[in-house]
């Protein structure tokens, strides 16, 4: 008699004990290893050990089970080549139907807290990637499962009387193949990290995983979804919020958080920063949360409607309230009070993202991807902030030390508008706000019109140097008592006698902000 063969080798074994009652069911016998032999025998399910078939005992520690000629033999055959099943017969091997086979758990456990490479380099799994790729490459005749999501489908598709179909196999390999890349692209990645300072290789792969589908992306015309990187990082990120209200998040929704969150990042004290079409309209620290977010939205009362809005500190009913008369799209904050969610109940599309977190300093690391058709561009992140002590005063006039600390707030958020881009500010709260300019003189003339009697007496911040001195007069008629600005331009000298003209003072940061 002619058995079907399945063979089991999983690290999570959820399911399997269900999934395995039901391949015998199907005429199946059970071909098992290590951990899962004990799992099925636990469970008093009948099985063969594989050692038993291969006429080898588990070794080393379990790193050497299934790779046998007898196993991937009974894999790789080909049943329609009577060549390959000539091979098998000679040397008495038996066809393996389906491979059911998990990896070791290298993502959870490079996320473990001091880890020692000792069992990180345990939990690289040898036998499974090879087990999982050998029945992928014959799909037309073994089917690979690789999930416990998949066990229902696949005893499904075994029962029918038409059989398996093409369709459904190609999709099993298709999901196994992306299986091991994805892990083979982990480990490489978690070990450069680990042994080297490389930042940008030669060969380079991104691991992710579908976190949500989205209705649509950008437009309703186009298709989207959101991923999360693998391993997660270990910094609050829109990744790792949790919606604690709302309708789902849409494509832009997304974005926008992703600004106010690495905006909101900048400040300490109390914060608010406002977000319309992902760049800022509004941003303020102040002594109270509530100050802060009035102080923000002072700035531009008509873009926040329909805007994402974060905050650095527990948003409570007082800030609730106020809060709630506006429509809003998202709000990101470390956390609610019960009275604060409870009155947000009343606005249902609101969606509450909250981010434990926020609160504190963040280590900030990792790259920035953007996509370009045809490619990546990949760089480092932008968190590196120029200490004040290399700052240069380049006027007759000198900052004030209040000027010192606007000239911080305010470079910390011109970094986050778009390119080219100004920021006005009094204190530590925005008054002014001109971004995504094709030349700094618009950016300042639209801030200025827009911040109009607001911009009396307030700071300016440029996220490049200026290439004429026009964006000084701008400003400086309209009100402006100071300004700071990179540095570097071949008119540097043209810029800082317009400063001098009109008796203000100019500070060089040496550091160009450029976001597009």
């Amino acid at each position: 008699m002619e058995y079907r063969y399945a063979l089991m080798s999983v690290y999570d074994k959820q399911g399997i004990v269900d999934f395995s009652k039901g391949l015998i069911k199907l005429g199946f016998c059970i071909l098992s290893t290590g951990g899962t032999a004990a799992a099925l025998k636990k469970a008093k399910i009948a099985f063969t050990e594989v050692s038993t078939v291969t006429g080898f005992p588990e070794m080393l520690d379990g790193r050497v089970k299934t790779l046998h000629p007898i196993i991937h033999a009974g894999i790789l055959a080909q049943r329609d080549k009577k060549e390959h099943q000539k091979t098998l017969k000679e040397h008495h091997i038996s066809l393996i139907d389906v491979v059911v086979c998990n990896l070791y758990p290298f993502e959870s456990t490079i996320q473990k807290p001091n880890v020692s490479i000792e069992e990180v380099i345990e939990n690289i799994d040898i036998g499974g990637p090879t087990l999982i790729r050998a029945a992928a490459k014959n799909y037309t005749d073994v089917l690979v499962v690789t999930s416990s999501k998949q066990y229902p489908e696949v005893l499904t598709a075994l029962q029918s009387k038409k059989g398996v179909s093409q369709e459904f196999r190609e999709a099993l390999a298709i999901h196994a193949y992306g299986h091991t890349a994805q892990y083979d692209a982990m480990i490489a990645q978690y070990l450069r990290s680990r042994w080297t300072q490389e930042v940008l290789p030669e060969d380079f792969s991104v691991t992710m995983r579908k976190i949500q589908e989205m209705r649509y992306g950008e437009n309703p015309h186009q298709k989207g979804a959101f991923y999360k990187n693998l391993p997660p990082i270990d910094e609050p990120c829109i990744a790792t919020a949790e919606q604690i209200q709302g309708k789902e998040l849409s494509f832009n929704n997304i974005l926008d958080a992703n600004c106010a969150i690495e905006c909101i990042k900048e400040f300490r004290s109390s914060s608010c920063v406002i977000i319309k079409h992902a760049t800022p309209c509004g941003i303020a620290s102040a002594k109270t949360l509530l100050q802060a977010w009035k102080d923000a939205y002072a700035t531009d009362i008509y873009s926040p409607y329909g805007g994402i809005v974060a905050f650095n500190k527990e948003i409570d009913q007082e800030v609730a309230q106020d809060l709630s008369k506006y429509f809003l799209e998202v709000i990101v904050a470390p956390s609610f009070t019960k009275a604060a969610q409870e009155l947000f109940l009343a606005k249902k599309n609101l969606r509450l993202l909250r981010l434990p977190g926020l609160e504190r300093q963040q280590n900030r690391k990792g790259l920035d991807i953007r996509s370009v058709v045809g490619g990546f561009l990949i760089q480092e992140r932008d968190v590196w902030f120029a200490d004040q002590n290399t700052w240069k005063v380049v006027t007759s006039t000198k900052p004030t030390k209040n000027d010192l600390i606007s000239m911080d707030f305010a470079v910390r958020c011109v970094k986050h508008i778009k390119s080219n881009s100004v920021v006005f500010v009094k204190d530590t709260r925005t008054v002014g706000i001109g971004g995504g300019q094709t030349s700094r003189v618009d950016a300042a003339w639209i801030a200025t019109n827009k911040g109009k009697d607001n911009i009396k007496g307030s700071l300016m911040a440029s996220d490049a140097f200026f290439p004429f001195r026009d964006a000084v007069d701008v400003a400086v008629n309209a009100g402006v008592k100071a300004i700071i600005q990179p540095g570097g331009s071949i008119r540097d000298n043209e810029v800082i006698q317009a400063a001098n003209e009109h008796g203000i003072p100019m500070v060089f940061t040496g550091q160009r902000y450029f976001r597009h």
